[in-house]
């Protein structure tokens, strides 16, 4: 199977696009409690497309929200309004975003290419199969999941730290090994505003 793409592709004025509209789904969502509505036709094409998208939301450089989506179920625009609105009220890790808020958040995209899944019989061929800093994972066993963004690898640049913190983020104990352990690798086009 082809490894995900890391080519963009999403122009400098789509990317503006997305980022304006998962601002404008925060600020709606504080006032209505629900994501922006809106009509993906009237967007351009490459917004319309069904992709998954994660919003991450931080003020002065610490989080403040992340969430997002691994199955393709909605137009592109429509992901990215249904996330920011998420990442600001829903994530279990944080209050909902005020008002006063909304103009101090730093609003970072990722677009996430299909996820394939990858071929291994133990974790040495596993650890062999994965690209640090190019490589979003899902894993998924026991009935748990879990997913870390490339981005993570900033953070966690080796593999074996970044596997611990997957196990831990799917809820699984450290060391965690199964039969029935999948993995599925995705790339991400990420983009954000700098302030």
């Amino acid at each position: 199977m082809p490894l995900p793409s890391t080519a963009p592709i999403y122009s400098a004025d789509e990317r503006k696009t997305l980022i304006y509209v998962a601002r404008k789904s925060i600020a709606h969502g504080v006032r209505a409690q629900e994501p922006l509505p809106l009509e993906p036709s009237d967007y351009p094409d490459p917004l319309g497309a069904v992709r998954c998208s994660f919003v991450t939301l931080r003020i002065a450089g610490k989080l403040r929200g992340c969430m997002g989506s691994l199955t393709p179920q909605r137009p592109l625009v429509q992901d990215v309004a249904y996330n920011a609105y998420s990442s600001s009220a829903r994530d279990p890790r944080f209050s909902a975003v005020t008002e006063p808020e909304v103009n101090e958040l730093q609003i970072h995209l990722s677009v996430l290419s299909e996820a394939v899944p990858l071929e291994f019989e133990s974790r040495d061929e596993l650890f062999a199969l994965i690209r640090p800093g190019i490589d979003g994972l899902i894993l998924r066993s026991s009935g748990r999941s879990g997913t870390l963004l490339p981005a993570v690898w900033q953070s966690l640049p080796e593999v074996q730290p970044f596997w611990d913190q997957l196990l831990k983020k799917a809820g699984l104990p450290e060391g965690y090994w199964d039969d029935d352990l999948a993995v599925l690798r995705y790339t991400t086009e990420s983009f954000g505003e700098s302030r």
